[in-house]
């Protein structure tokens, strides 16, 4: 069984990964994905609010204060629909920072995997201090 959820695991990553791929951001594209039940009930990826201009970066080449990330823009997502969080995985292609990992605690899910590691380890402790399963994975090619 858990060669089989590894398995699960690398696939909705490489769909992650697919995912950021529609992000506008040049610094770092980052996807994500909800699953409950063996179901996508969400997707995202990091990029300005609905409505603003497609530009994440500022001209020195920061990124703009109001961008999104992909967890918060897959958790918001959720919430406008008729599904919940509750129970649930979130697949990202980065870990979560500090206020992402607040908005998964908030959101009731209860996994995370990740690919790569964001710069900051503030987000994965505060998770795993609220007994949230985090799980690195390597995508293979």
């Amino acid at each position: 069984m858990e060669n089989k959820q590894y398995l699960l695991d690398q696939r909705y990553l490489k769909m992650a990964a697919i995912w950021a791929q529609n992000s506008y951001c040049k610094r770092r594209q980052v996807g994500a994905i909800i699953v409950k039940d063996k179901m996508i009930i969400s997707d995202g990826y990091n990029g300005t609010p609905s409505g603003f201009e497609n530009i994440c970066e500022d001209e020195n080449y920061k990124t703009k204060p109001y961008v999104l990330h992909a967890e918060a823009n897959a958790i918001t997502k959720v919430a406008k629909s008729n599904n919940s969080s509750d129970g649930a995985t979130l697949y990202v292609t980065s870990s979560p920072c500090l206020e992402c990992s607040k908005l998964i605690i908030q959101a009731g899910i209860k996994r995370v995997v990740f690919t790569d590691n964001y710069r900051l380890e503030d987000g994965i402790d505060l998770l795993r201090r609220a007994d949230i399963e985090v799980v690195q994975v390597e995508i293979d090619a």
